[in-house]
């Protein structure tokens, strides 16, 4: 079949009219075909390149070749060299990816886990962590592989979290006309404590703008009759900051670190923020000394709960299950658990408890979509 024959296939399949195959399943054999086809493209242009084939067009490597023939972006055509590279080292995942189980993302992030420390591990590991890349959500994957590095190279992992933090930079000027120009650059801990600071200041703003164009209007708005655009807003918002900084008194708030005692036991390491980013221990130190902390226990003959019988989940129970799940459970939803309802697995009206057992995160559409009921039957 070869070349001649995927033209021929893709030519079919692209004269199709569009709605014809729009459906769940077939949406999903595309995108496993994508990938399966980006991975025998990434094997190929491997053996291209360890071939030297782009020498004679007078290209300094492979890279450049793609970005001249192929028309790529620069940073992509390196992606794309590395990838078939490493794909020399990495048998389960090269093997996962032509059968269209992982993508290329993942694939990238098994490659930023090889190091000469960790190389024995990850040859032991693979396995495993190609199978766990082919059934979780890539952001999970993510988290589950930097875990597996935090075991693989403690050392290595405090290491880079130096380095990450070494990065931090602000640049703020004022330009030529008056306008002050900017970028930052934060580790997660201190990127995490200004957003969240610069979100709640925005939300507030948010709602203040659309309470003010429904007075004016009569009726609801809608985004774009807003006085304000969401940018302007941030930096709204960021001037509130400094200000309210230069007012502020007294003592200055402090993150808040949440241990968990005996969720290991269970559902194993966590060292992350509140996002999900991952962070090696050693980042948590030098917050210690200004950092609140709170202690949630994850076992029922320790724990403090709401009575059984109450009907909202509240206190600490609501958040040991917010801290348990960390995100809304619906499968196809990753809304903060901070931005959830503590909802019954069993109805409280069915007669189930307030338990941490008995809760789980929802968010506002996939709680009211559970409730729903059904239509009446004619």
């Amino acid at each position: 079949m070869g070349l001649e024959g995927l033209t021929a296939a893709v030519d079919e399949l692209s004269a199709e009219d569009p709605s014809g195959c729009c459906d769940a399943g077939s949406i999903e054999a595309l995108h496993r075909q994508v990938a399966r086809l980006e991975a025998i493209t990434a094997q190929r242009t491997a053996a291209f390149d360890a071939a030297g084939n782009w020498v004679p067009d007078g290209a300094y490597n492979a890279a450049a070749w793609l970005v001249t023939r192929c028309r790529l972006p620069r940073p992509k055509a390196k992606r794309v060299v590395r990838r078939g590279r490493e794909l020399l080292h990495l048998p389960a995942f090269s093997r996962a990816w032509v059968d269209g189980d992982i993508t290329a993302d993942q694939v990238d992030v098994a490659v930023q886990l090889r190091s000469d420390s960790t190389e024995e591990k990850l040859a032991r590991d693979e396995g495993l962590l190609a199978e766990q890349a082919g059934t979780l959500r890539y952001q999970d994957f993510v988290k589950a592989a930097a875990y597996w590095k935090q075991f693989a190279d403690p050392d290595g992992v405090e290491d880079d979290e130096e380095r990450r933090r070494a990065r931090r930079d602000v640049y703020l000027d004022c330009s030529f006309g008056g306008m002050w120009l900017g970028k930052m650059t934060l580790d997660p801990i201190s990127g995490s404590i200004v957003a969240e600071e610069l979100q709640r200041i925005e939300r507030a703003m948010f709602d203040g703008d659309w309470a003010d164009a429904r007075t004016t209007l009569g009726r609801d708005p809608t985004i774009a009759e807003l006085c304000r655009t969401p940018s302007q807003r941030r930096a709204d918002a960021m001037v509130a900051m400094a200000s309210r900084s230069k007012i502020a008194e007294g003592r200055r708030p402090g993150p808040l670190f949440s241990i968990l005692v005996g969720y290991e036991t269970l559902n194993g390491r966590i060292c992350e923020l509140a996002d999900g980013t991952v962070l090696a221990p050693g980042a948590l130190l030098p917050w210690l000394d200004s950092a609140y902390l709170e202690r949630v226990v994850f076992a029922p003959e320790r724990r403090v709960s709401v009575s059984t019988t109450a009907r909202l989940f509240t206190g600490g129970t609501r958040r040991a299950i917010e801290l348990r799940d960390r995100e809304c459970t619906h499968p196809f939803c990753d809304v903060p658990g901070s931005l959830c309802q503590a909802d019954h697995i069993i109805p409280y009206a069915d007669g189930g408890l307030t338990v941490e057992e008995n809760g789980r995160m929802l968010c506002g559409f996939h709680n009211r979509l559970r409730n729903l009921r059904p239509v009446p039957a004619d």
